[in-house]
């Protein structure tokens, strides 16, 4: 790695984007199961997508002014522990996000929606939580955020992709209720929504 504050720094910047292209090939290049009509679908997810969009713009704003370093930690261990925690941090993220995905399958997508035949996932990253993608989202926000270092943009980005998340999940949440019902609150039970002791 390199040998000064700002050599990490941008080390670290480079590595969150090629994080973010990993990201963004989970859903581009996924294997496209046959098309399926849903059965129900909620919109106001879409209303979360948005919010949560936001948040990412916001801790990327800076992107295009990087300062001569990482403007809170200037000296090189809390550079390079930042670094590690960082590229750690986007790497199982988008583990998380891709391993989830496959494990979704067909039942994948950006709106909440049941389809013909839906099941309720409960295998892979879903025994441990119920939303793992939302997870992993929050991960690459949360590795971004620091990435850049600018902490009240990642602060603002967090309330925002908080708000974002809790509509998606109360939105998609419903539809799993109606169709599996007793089912559904159990696994609800006995799996956090999104981080294990948090939510």
């Amino acid at each position: 790695m390199a040998s000064n504050p700002l050599e990490i720094y941008h080390f670290t910047l480079n590595a969150i984007t090629v994080a973010w292209f990993a990201f963004a090939a989970v859903f581009l290049l996924r294997k496209r199961p046959p098309q399926t009509s849903p059965s129900r679908r909620d919109l106001t997810s879409l209303f979360g997508f948005f919010l949560q969009g936001c948040a990412y713009a916001l801790v990327w704003m800076h992107f295009a002014r990087l300062p001569q370093g990482n403007p809170v930690l200037p000296w090189i261990p809390a550079e390079l522990a930042r670094s590690i925690l960082v590229i750690g941090l986007a790497a199982g993220s988008v583990w998380l996000v891709g391993s989830a995905v496959r494990t979704l399958g067909k039942q994948w997508a950006f709106t909440a929606r049941l389809i013909e035949g839906h099941h309720l996932i409960t295998n892979g990253p879903y025994a441990f939580v119920r939303n793992p993608i939302y997870t992993g989202m929050f991960g690459m926000l949360l590795a971004t955020g620091l990435a850049f270092g600018y902490w009240i943009q990642l602060i603002l980005g967090i309330l925002l992709f908080a708000i974002g998340l809790v509509i998606r999940i109360r939105s998609e949440e419903k539809l799993l209720r109606s169709a599996f019902g007793k089912e559904f609150e159990q696994y609800a039970q006995r799996v956090p929504a999104v981080l294990p002791g948090i939510y």
